[in-house]
This record gives C-alpha cells, structure tokens and sequence, in this order.
C-alpha cells in the first residue's frame, strides 16, 4: 500500500478546522429564519444599531450632559512649582535659587517656582524665585533673610498666540 505523500495538488484542511458558515435569514426551514437569531423585536433587533458610539447610554441623558458646567480653568495659565518656607529650612546654602533647588530634587520641572508660606524659618537665607506670596515675604525678611523675584523666561509664560497689536500712530501736524 502506498501512503499519501502531500503536495500542492491534494493539500486538505484538518479534519475539524473548517465549519460551514452559519445562513441566517433563508427561510423557516433552515431553522435560522424569522427574526434571523435576532430574538423578537427591540433595538438590537433592528438594522444599523449594533453599531453605536461606546459612551451611548442606551438613549438615557449623557454624564457629560447630566454633570454641572461651572466655573473656567484658563488654558494657558503659567505652571509654577512649588516651594514652601519649610523646605528651605532643610537646605544649608547661604543663597538658594531655581537651579540649585531643581539639583537638590526639592522641586520638579523646568518651569518658574514660586515660594509659600507654609511652615517656619529660623536662620536668614537669601531667595531667588519667581514668585514669592506675601506671607513668604514676610517669613523671610522678619528671620534676617532677601528675596529677589526673578523674571519668568517667556517660553515658560503662557500666553496667547496671535498677531502683535497694533500700534495707533500719532496724526503729524502739516
């Protein structure tokens, strides 16, 4: 007896690997007629509504229409880190600045840093920041220390694009 030796001229699948297609909507005597395995009426009996949105809710009202609009967070707001007057009471430097701040790992980030007011301070430091509040300010000069408040860099200062203003020019007398 001669086995079966496999070419391209009698290649077969394996036995299993291959089902017929399931006919759905031929007629009551296919058993798939009818309602074509669609069960009886509702939405996803009809055609087209199997494809919906992934946050449609089934026809109730939206969360992003059910939830309350108040209040406006400006888009291009400048990012400040953060430094209060406790965390420098940890630092030892005579003069502390953004850079030496951003070594120390005390604050993240390349933007501006603004100084609080949050804690004490009992040795006088000298400050460079870029913004400094009021209560901060006066921490620092009551403990015998300055504060300078640095220019922000204007790749940091969030402002609007667009054209420059104009200029009004000045009528010259004739």
């Amino acid at each position: 007896m001669q086995s079966k030796v496999a070419d391209l001229s009698n290649l077969t699948p394996a036995p299993g690997s291959t089902k017929n297609v399931k006919r759905i909507g031929r007629g009551r005597g296919s058993g798939h007629g009818d309602t074509a395995t669609k069960g009886h009426k509702g939405q996803k009996a009809r055609s087209g509504s199997q494809n919906r949105p992934v946050w449609f809710e089934g026809g109730q009202m939206p969360i992003q229409r059910r939830l309350p609009k108040r209040g406006f967070t400006q888009p291009n707001q400048t990012q400040y880190s953060e430094l209060n007057i406790s965390d420098l009471e940890r630092i030892t430097a005579e003069v502390i600045d953004p850079v030496l701040l951003r070594e120390l790992h005390v604050v993240r980030g390349r933007g501006p840093v603004v100084l609080l007011g949050n804690g004490e301070i009992t040795r006088p430091v000298n400050v460079k920041v870029h913004r400094i509040t009021k209560t901060a300010a006066e921490k620092i000069t009551s403990a015998g220390g300055t504060f300078e408040v640095l220019e922000v860099e204007p790749e940091f200062r969030r402002v609007k694009k667009g054209p420059l203003p104009r200029v009004k020019k000045e009528p010259t007398a004739k």
